[in-house]
């Protein structure tokens, strides 16, 4: 099941499968529904209205154990604060460059937070939205944007 919903980042499509969310992309035009896909166009309307600073969403990582690792890391940075690639690479023993693959990777982004994830001398890249204008924005609205100044 696939559900679009408009954001100030642009139209997202959830996708769904066994009951738990598997994707996140930018683009649009689905409009099946269920309760889990409700919840998630609610908790991210909240979140984008300021109201939601962590979301409470069944997700499924579908890839590499890998992939699901950084993830899984991803997904407990607090709204408004960051990681660099080598925070995290440190933390799972491996190079830096990798985690920034798997980040460009996830399936779930703005659920699982790869837009607070950066380079060591910058903010890296984003996948979502229009790109590294769109990790800005996130970032800005969650108050880390004194890191961008």
């Amino acid at each position: 099941m696939k559900r679009s919903l408009d954001t100030p980042t642009g139209t997202v499509t959830l996708s769904e499968e066994g009951g738990a969310l598997v994707a996140l992309e930018w683009g649009g035009g689905f409009e099946d529904s269920s309760d889990l896909l409700r919840e998630a166009e609610r908790q991210i309307a909240a979140y984008f209205a300021g109201e939601l600073r962590a979301f409470e969403l069944s997700v499924s990582v579908r890839g590499s154990q890998f992939q699901q690792d950084v993830c899984a890391v991803m997904g407990q940075i607090p709204f408004g604060e960051t990681v660099t690639y080598g925070e995290i690479a440190k933390q799972l023993g491996v190079p830096a460059q990798a985690v920034g693959q798997a980040c460009g990777g996830n399936p779930l982004p703005l659920v699982i937070p790869c837009h607070r994830v950066l380079g060591a001398q910058g903010l890296g890249g984003f996948s979502g939205g229009v790109g590294v204008e769109t990790k800005v924005w996130l970032l800005k609205h969650e108050g880390a944007a004194g890191l961008l100044i």
